[in-house]
């Protein structure tokens, strides 16, 4: 059997496709480890997960508001990225060395994961939790990408001595890119991207939910903005409220930040849900367009309204209205009339639902956290059958 190291941001969507892959492993008897921030792992992976808690910047700055296009990804890399990968380093070349694993699976935001695997020599495979960077989105602005690398050489030469030269992005061992064609479109990836679709693995949850209020007989419309967006979306989620008051369809909507009032008694208001068991139980999803959410809605076969905010959320509500699944809407225009007309077409249209369906068949024959597993599992192997029996 074989040691994995997963190498995660403290971010809850990109943990949740890795400790599905994970728990896949762990099921075909192999050792699992982590490095992250512990206390979300502990919550995602489970409270049992051997985790090297790995530290966090002590001076990101707030994002500005309403911050956009190149302004926006020079925040991401400047003061995101790049800090996060300085602080979590310390945490990741101790697990390196305890652990000792025969394969790193590094997310795409996790840096230090491929920046210290290739350094040490180790074969690591990166684990895309967006489809945002398999479409190249700096291919117009070389000066841009320039700029990375210069970022991504200085991270190296800081956390690494410099050692190693591959793109921590993108590892030469395989990128495992959790979507599949039929939702990414025709754009090119590299021959070394695997589009496994989706990794929904069991998730620990031990949120409540009062699910005798679900109706069968009405629709009903899940409403999130995921887990990061608590600042900017009071206006969106008072608005989709709003929308509901003259919907016969039902709403839940998740509301961590509690920025919602009084609500119409077709709302039902949750601070937390539990996303996975209640998809089943819904007829279509308005969210923001984050990677995750849009997987887990099409996995069930729903139609969604996406309103994305920012990063890589207008390419993932792109792909969305290219594949047919759902309707977009400007997230800064989103009053309530827009938001109800936008949810009675999913709902009524069967277009969208057709769509949807056709997505998740994609998704459930690529595989997920099995076809994910064995692309590891072979890694593992070369590097095993590499290393000799008394190296192991």
């Amino acid at each position: 059997m074989a040691r994995f190291l997963f190498v995660v941001p403290p971010l809850t969507g990109h943990v949740n496709p890795a400790a599905g892959v994970a728990a896949e492993l762990a099921a075909r008897g192999h050792e699992v480890a982590w490095a992250g921030h512990d206390e979300l792992l502990w919550q995602l992976a489970g409270p049992e997960a051997l985790v090297f808690a790995c530290a966090l910047p002590a001076d990101v700055p707030e994002r500005p508001a309403g911050l956009k296009g190149p302004a926006a990804l020079r925040f991401l890399w400047q003061d995101f990225l790049v800090p996060l990968a300085g602080a979590m380093a310390p945490g990741v070349a101790a697990a390196l060395d305890a652990f000792r694993p025969h394969v790193v699976v590094a997310d795409q935001q996790a840096l230090a994961g491929g920046l210290l695997a290739d350094a040490h020599g180790l074969p690591w495979v990166t684990s895309a939790t967006t489809s945002a960077e398999l479409v190249d989105p700096l291919a117009g602005m070389p000066k841009v990408g320039a700029w990375v690398g210069s970022l991504l050489d200085g991270l190296r030469a800081r956390i690494a001595g410099g050692r190693g030269e591959a793109d921590p992005r993108f590892s030469p061992h395989g990128v495992l890119a959790f979507t599949t064609r039929e939702l990414l479109g025709p754009a090119t990836v590299a021959p070394g991207v695997r589009l496994v679709g989706p990794a929904l693995g069991a998730r620990p949850s031990t949120t409540d939910f009062p699910w005798a209020w679900l109706d069968p007989l009405r629709p009903t419309v899940l409403v999130s903005l995921g887990t990061a967006n608590t600042a900017a979306g009071a206006g969106f989620l008072t608005a989709a409220a709003a929308a509901f008051a003259g919907l016969p369809a039902r709403a839940v909507i998740a509301d961590p930040g509690g920025v919602l009032g009084e609500v119409p008694p077709n709302v039902l208001v949750r601070p937390r849900v539990p996303q996975l068991a209640l998809l089943p139980r819904v007829d279509a999803v308005l969210c923001h367009a984050g990677h995750n959410t849009v997987c887990e809605t099409l996995w069930h076969g729903l139609p969604l309204v996406v309103a994305p905010i920012r990063d890589d959320q207008p390419i993932v509500a792109a792909q969305v209205v290219a594949a047919g699944a759902g309707l977009r809407l400007r997230f800064g225009r989103a009053d309530a009339p827009r938001i109800a007309a936008a949810v009675e077409e999913v709902l009524t249209e069967p277009a969208y639902r057709r769509a949807a369906e056709t997505i998740a068949a994609s998704f459930h024959a690529a595989g997920g956290s099995a076809a994910a597993a064995g692309h590891l599992e072979q890694v593992a192997l070369e590097d095993l059958a590499h290393l000799g029996p008394g190296k192991r």
